[in-house]
């Protein structure tokens, strides 16, 4: 692959990513620097990572994960979308608004590793395709991260919205996202 063939797969990569940023970015409401960077941190990180298991690991991973890393990431996704929807929908106007303070390392690490699976995947073919494996996953992951921070502060930018409503466009969001990994 040349220099352009692996910018172009870096950004089709790092769309995932960049979604679940948006949707981080809509409803976090403290500390935002940290979290913007923490997962711009861990899905750069993560997408830089899985080309190179991949490659390594391309005959004894790719026949198991090519047949459920859609799966996964489907339900990751769909879980995690229905879970913010159904938070918005149950609370009630009495309610005190609803403030997400900063990401949990579980939750970072299900972000990371959901959007960075097909990643695994490239790293298969970069063995196949006789890829430079570090330059390829170092633009991987420098291009999620760069994506990933754009993607949370455009969805900050959205947060005049009623909370409520912004939570059931991240949630949906996360559902897209998952019905077009399943697909």
């Amino acid at each position: 692959m040349n220099l352009s063939e692996i910018i172009f797969l870096a950004v089709a990569l790092s769309i995932d990513a960049g979604a679940v940023s948006f949707s981080q970015g809509l409803i976090i409401c403290k500390n935002k620097s940290k979290n913007a960077f923490l997962l711009a941190i861990f899905t750069g990180f993560f997408q830089f990572l899985m080309p190179i298991l991949g490659f390594i690991f391309a005959s004894l991973i790719y026949g198991y994960v090519k047949n459920f890393c859609s799966i996964i990431a489907f339900a990751i996704f769909f879980v995690l979308g229905v879970k913010f929807i159904y938070d918005a929908v149950r609370k009630n106007s009495s309610q005190k608004e609803y403030e997400v303070c900063c990401l949990s390392a579980r939750c970072l690490l299900m972000f990371a590793l959901a959007t960075s699976i097909d990643a695994l995947a490239a790293g298969v073919n970069f063995r196949f395709l006789d890829t430079p494996l570090f330059f390829a996953s170092l633009i991987i992951g420098i291009t999620t991260f760069s994506i990933s921070l754009f993607c949370f502060w455009s969805g900050h930018l959205f947060k005049k919205f009623p909370s409520k409503y912004l939570e059931i466009l991240s949630g949906l969001i996360l559902i897209a996202l998952a019905i077009k990994i399943y697909i």
